[in-house]
């Protein structure tokens, strides 16, 4: 009886939950973390990767943040990234 009980308080809280977050919606609120780059640095960093004027470690330390929020920002279907450099053979 008591889990009965226990599940139907849960299904109570997650509707609240859902309600309050559809509310804040609505007035134009949006959830979560703010971007560490603003649009207009996210553009700069694409173009300068496109270009292969910087590595993608040169352009987060321009901006100050790791790699990986760069590469986030970045269009996967258009980016190109280097190549790991090879050792040349030799024919001996």
């Amino acid at each position: 009886m008591l889990s009965v009980l226990a599940e139907l308080q849960r299904e109570l809280i997650v509707a609240d939950t859902m309600d309050g977050l559809a509310s804040a919606r609505a007035r134009g609120r949006v959830g979560g973390r703010r971007p560490r780059l603003t649009p207009e640095q996210a553009t700069l960093a694409q173009e300068l990767c496109d270009a292969r004027v910087k590595t993608v470690q040169q352009i987060a330390d321009l901006f100050g943040v790791p790699r990986s929020t760069v590469y986030g920002r970045l269009d996967k279907d258009t980016t190109v990234h280097r190549q790991p450099k090879t050792k040349p053979t030799t024919n001996a």
